[in-house]
């Protein structure tokens, strides 16, 4: 081991061409990826500050030999979807012959298929990070750093964000919460982060907010939390009200975030989150089969109009992104044509549609190896139309119907028409937006790539028009939709058409 200060690269693989990536639409505005890596940034902000630290993020820049020369430890941290690109990342720093530091949501549950890494830091960093660092300073490390218990993240540091260039992002996130009371059976979620929702101070994340809005951070921020209001009582108390204040004479930064259905169901946390600025907001809707969701445990969207639910949402001001799954034991033939009309019916532009697949750790995971029908590899990615299932209704049923799905609710006729019925009745948030030239260039480019050589060239010039003179305020909202159409378009061409 080199004597201190060591040198430690924080290496992001690549995601793959992906729903979620937006590489498509990102072009519009001449960004290539769409947030920096939060994990990677909170754990470079665990080290001791006398370390030399380093990002390269791989969905902007390349890894090269300089980097890895430079570097004494190389950190690593993904997803799932992120599988392919950190193998060949660990590959690469092999062939360098630097050390590999691993942690994050895929070795957590993957290590044992990353032999060529040094050591593991797994679940949350917190509790296994100091252990490692405290090994790594006696030159004593093990190789596996694991831990059961759910640290308390209320002494959770602010990301360096200092070490992002900013200004190639088009979001960024930061987290509340961790944990989720639900016990969805397809979910990795609880055994992740486990049932009870753990979280910060309102005063941590107001930290994290000045430090962005200090650095210049003009645009939205995700709030990453799988389940926003997990910890009801504490959101509407302490956090919402700190954000209200805290957003006073303030500029642009629009907030997102995931939480489930009964949010509906409180109209004054509703009332709150929109006064806090959040405009977004992604659903677990899964599907509308009522036998289907008692299947997943899924009891939080049983027993409800969801398309009456997901109005609500609409009308209070917050945009409904949604999550659907088709392949439940319990989908009837006709459940293709149900989310389809559901989907339509509800005005949910950003609708992901996958096929239900059984991460490791989860209840339904368990339930398929006890009944034989694990199959291949479960890869992370939500819209590839793949699954690690023996589905009951017949792979290729299942496939078909996917299939029919996807190419009817983007096709262009269905996706603006989808859109038209979202702006109709949808009463955006009051939040003063900077004006930045990339947004008036990319709308110059969407009229030229949408408007006259696209396929949806009609549908693009009557959503144009009708928002610019019945809905004038949400004309930069239905500019961003048809660009999003266009990328979730290439996406399930390249996948599944």
């Amino acid at each position: 081991m080199k004597a201190n200060p060591l040198k430690i690269l924080f290496v992001y693989p690549e995601f793959p061409d992906t729903f979620w990536s937006f590489k498509h639409a990102l072009k519009f505005i001449r960004k290539k990826t769409a947030s920096p890596p939060l994990g990677l940034l909170t754990v470079a902000a665990m080290l001791p500050s006398d370390w030399e630290k380093r990002l390269v993020d791989l969905n902007l820049n390349s890894l090269s030999e300089e980097d890895l020369k430079w570097a004494d430890y190389v950190f690593v941290s993904a997803m799932i979807v992120q599988r392919e690109s950190a193998h060949a990342v660990i590959n690469r720093c092999k062939l360098a012959g630097v050390k590999v530091v691993a942690g994050g949501p895929l070795f957590t549950m993957e290590h044992e298929q990353f032999p060529e890494v040094d050591y593991f830091v797994l679940n949350e960093a917190e509790e296994t990070l100091g252990p490692f660092l405290i090994d790594l300073e006696r030159g004593e490390t093990q190789r596996i750093y694991a831990s059961t218990e759910y640290p308390d993240i209320h002494q959770t540091p602010a990301p360096l964000w200092q070490l992002a260039n900013l200004k190639h992002y088009q979001t960024v996130s930061i987290q509340v919460s961790r944990g989720c009371p639900f016990n969805c059976d397809f979910c990795n979620v609880t055994a992740l982060l486990g049932h009870n929702p753990r979280t910060k101070t309102a005063a941590q994340i107001i930290t994290e907010l000045d430090n962005l809005y200090a650095l210049g951070w003009r645009k939205g921020i995700f709030f990453v939390d799988d389940n926003f209001i997990g910890n009801k009582k504490h959101i509407k108390s302490e956090v919402l009200p700190a954000l209200i204040n805290w957003r006073k004479g303030k500029t642009g930064m629009p907030f997102s975030t995931e939480a489930s259905i009964n949010l509906a169901d409180d109209p004054v946390l509703l009332k709150l989150m929109v006064q806090a600025g959040f405009d977004t907001v992604f659903v677990g809707i899964e599907t509308p089969n009522e036998d289907s969701l008692t299947e997943c445990s899924k009891n939080q969207n049983k027993n409800r109009d969801l398309v009456e639910s997901v109005k609500q949402l609409q009308r209070a001001g917050l945009q409904v992104q949604g999550g659907f799954i088709v392949g439940f034991d319990n989908d009837p033939l006709s459940i293709f044509q149900q989310q389809i009309d559901f989907i339509q019916k509800s005005g949910i532009v950003t609708a992901m549609v996958g096929l239900l697949q059984a991460p490791l750790g989860t209840r339904l995971y368990e339930r398929m190896h006890k009944e034989g029908r694990l199959v291949n590899e479960f890869s992370g990615d939500n819209v590839d139309g793949s699954t690690n299932i023996i589905p009951r209704m017949g792979l290729e049923t299942l496939r078909e119907g996917y299939r029919k799905i996807l190419n009817q609710i983007y096709a262009p006729e269905f996706y603006y028409k989808r859109v038209l019925t979202f702006l109709q009745e949808y009463k955006p948030p009051r939040i003063k937006v900077r004006f930045e030239m990339q947004y008036f260039l990319a709308l110059l480019r969407s009229i030229y790539q949408l408007g006259i050589r696209g396929v949806e060239r009609v549908q693009y010039w009557q959503l144009f028009f009708w928002t610019l003179f019945r809905r004038p305020r949400l004309f930069p909202l239905a500019i961003t939709f048809a660009i999003s159409g266009f990328h979730f378009r290439q996406v399930i061409e390249m996948h599944v058409a």
